[in-house]
This record gives C-alpha cells, structure tokens and sequence, in this order.
C-alpha cells in the first residue's frame, strides 16, 4: 500500500451516511461539521455547531440532516483526505480533523483472548520485551486454549478463574478479560484526538509499543448508538506491562488517539449487525527500514458485545451528556521480531500505519514523538469562542437537562 494508492471512504461510500469535520481557514478560522454526500464535503455546520449537537438529534432529524440539510460546498472528499495524507491542505486551505469533538473518549481493554494473552504476558515481563518471549509459550500453554470461548462474568468463567488462582496465574487482566466487569478506561480528553493523515505520538520513555486498530461507536447522551469509524489507541507495552496504574501514562499523551477519518451513521444499510460481522485490516510500514507487518482484528470474536460494553460505560451509574466515542479493543498483539531476535515489534519514528475495513474506509497515520509533535492547544474553551465569533451557539443543541444548576 503507498500513500497514492489509499481510498479513506468506505468501498459504497456512495450510499454510506458519513460526518465529519474539517478547519476552515480565514475567515472562519475554526471548524465545521461536514457530511459527504457524493463524494463533496458539505458544511452542515449552521443545523448543528458540533457534532455532539447534531448526534443528540433524534434519528429522523439526524439522518434528514445528515441527507439533505442545505449547506456550503467545500470540495471533495476524497481528495481532502488524500492531501491530508500528504502533509498538504486541501482545496480552499480545508484541513482534516478527527470526526468528534466534544465528546468524552473512552476505550475498551482485553475484549479479546489474544490481547488478553498479551496483557498477562506484559504484566508477567514487567514491560520487558525479551523476557515476553520466554513467557509467551508458557501462557499458551497454560491458559490460552480456555479463553477464545469463554463468556465473560459466566459460569464456566467463574470456575476458570477459580482454577487459575489454584495455578497461581490469576491476573488483574484476566479479571476484567473473563470476569463480570469490563475495563473502560478513559483514553484521551475531548478536541484531543487526531484525524486521518495527523501523525499520532508515542511518549519519549517508551521503547516497547504498537497500534491497536479499533472500531469506535460514536454514542449520544441517551446511550444510543448512532454510528461507528476506526480507531487507533496507541499502546505503550512497556509503560503499562511495569504496573497497571501507569494505564494513564501509557493512554492518554499528545496525539497518542488517532479517530477517523468519518463518522458512518447507522441506517437500514448500515446497521450494528454489519459492525458485528466486520474485519479490521492493519498494515505498518516502516520508512527507514523497509519493515512491514500486517494483521486483522475480526469483531465477530469479541468476547463482549458492543451493546453491552455501551452498557457498562454509559447508564444509571454514569452520564456523559456530550455523548461519548467508545473504543472497543483490538484482537492484534503484534510479536514480530524487528530490531532484535526476541525483541518483538515496536514502532520506529515515520511508521505508517492502516487500519480500514470496507465500510468504514482506511484510517492513516505516521508515527512520532508525543514531545516533538504539534501541541494540543485548541480545546473546549477555544472551540466556544470561535463559535461566539461565527454567531454559531444558536446551533447548539437544548436538548440536555444541566442536573447540576442550582
């Protein structure tokens, strides 16, 4: 795969119902909310300031939006991701940003038997990559024909676990991995996370991490899933493998969430039964070595259903009235050996990395360095201003109760 040869939308992107956001330059000087609609970008913007606004619609008025809502022609698609890509801006100075805004993100761990395998055996390594390949073989042994059919929080679980604490291999991953309550963790803060072509960063202490291809459900305030797109929730090996408590450190730096590059809204052709069923295919290409490595994560091996990692995260016991983007955990634990014989994989700097699936398209990033990346500056606050600006908040949705107003 080159960067000539990358179509960012879904294969019928023809019929598919896809949101997004770009940066306008000046005179807006901010961003707006745009739906894809053969092939063209439309500045829906003046129906909803945000998209967390338009996603607390109800279903008709979104997807008639989303569908027809006049707005301003800003070029085409295909053509902005592809310059995005190429470190250029677009047609008339278009930026490409990640599809959400306001939204709260969140992410999903050990949702699958192989990445559970794997977080045992960084835990077990603490962080140490070479002593991963000793261990590897005995945790298969061991564990690893007992989990692909296990239901987490079942009976068999229970018994399992109980076996496992016999063994002495019981594993705070394997808690949330078979047990009743899923991890869901918060990966990055809302207006952080980077779009298509954005490069993605790796905090300067790691020297043992990958990408972890995703799909992640876009969810309002009402816990309604209104629609999907890919992900790439960095991972530092090393950072978390040394203790469980650094899980903030290794989530949650600059640029280390890649979302994108469009929202797909469910509708009749679309639905959470085809998220069910899809494959997720990821490719790294390494610039300065020529190293290539590629893998799938095939959701219809998920141990846990979307619906129910919703449930977990969004309900009587947690609100989140901005809506949420929920990441819902990868099956691909790259141990391709790289630098080192038993050294496993982890990213060089100028990595490119893939992720895609017919319906939702192909998510790129590059790889660098959280310190040596552009900063995050612009934020809730600056987003509020420049929609003052624009005469833009009138857009904003009322559809919410502040329950906590005095």
């Amino acid at each position: 795969m080159t960067a000539n040869h990358i179509n960012a939308l879904p294969e019928d992107a023809a019929r598919a119902l896809l949101v997004g956001r770009v940066w306008r330059p000046a005179p807006v000087d901010g961003p707006a909310v745009v739906a894809v609609r053969a092939g063209r970008l439309v500045d829906i913007t003046r129906h909803a300031a945000t998209v967390a606004d338009l996603f607390e619609r109800d279903s008709a008025s979104l997807l008639a939006i989303v569908r027809d809502a006049d707005g301003e022609d800003l070029g085409d698609a295909a053509a902005l991701a592809q310059a995005t890509l190429d470190g250029q801006p677009g047609e008339g100075g278009l930026r490409l940003l990640a599809p959400c805004d306001l939204q709260a993100i969140k992410a999903c761990g050990v949702t699958f038997a192989v990445s559970l395998l794997e977080r045992v055996l960084e835990e077990q390594a603490k962080g140490d990559p070479a002593r991963a390949v000793e261990l590897r073989g005995e945790l298969q042994a061991s564990i690893g024909g007992n989990l692909a059919e296990i239901v987490p929080g079942s009976d068999a679980a229970m018994r399992l676990k109980a076996e496992l604490i016999e063994r002495g291999l019981w594993s705070q991953y394997m808690e949330v991995g078979i047990g009743p309550d899923a991890e869901v963790f918060t990966k990055s803060q809302p207006m952080s996370s980077v779009g298509h072509g954005v490069p993605i960063g790796l905090h300067p202490t790691s020297h043992w991490n990958n990408p972890e291809p995703e799909v992640v459900l876009a969810v309002n305030s009402r816990a309604e899933v209104v629609g999907a797109t890919l992900g790439n929730d960095v991972n530092l090996r090393d950072i978390e493998g040394r203790s469980a408590l650094l899980l903030g450190k290794a989530k949650d730096n600059n640029a280390s969430c890649a979302i994108g590059p469009f929202i797909r809204l469910f509708d009749d052709g679309y639905t959470i039964d085809t998220l069910r069923q899809c494959e997720l295919g990821m490719l790294i290409e390494g610039v300065d070595d020529g190293f290539e490595l590629s893998g799938s994560s095939r959701m219809r091996e998920i141990s846990r259903d979307p619906l129910d990692l919703v449930a977990q995260t969004c309900g009587p016991h947690h609100q989140y009235p901005d809506g949420f983007m929920l990441f819902l955990g990868t099956m691909f634990s790259p141990i391709k050996d790289r630098d080192t014989a038993g050294g496993g994989f982890t990213h060089h700097e100028g990595d490119r990395v893939a992720i895609s699936t017919p319906t939702l398209g192909t998510l790129v990033n590059t790889v660098g360095r959280s310190d040596k990346l552009a900063p995050w500056t612009f934020g809730v606050r600056a987003l509020y201003a420049n929609l003052a600006r624009r005469g833009l908040l009138a857009a904003t949705s009322n559809t919410n109760t502040d329950n906590n107003a005095a």
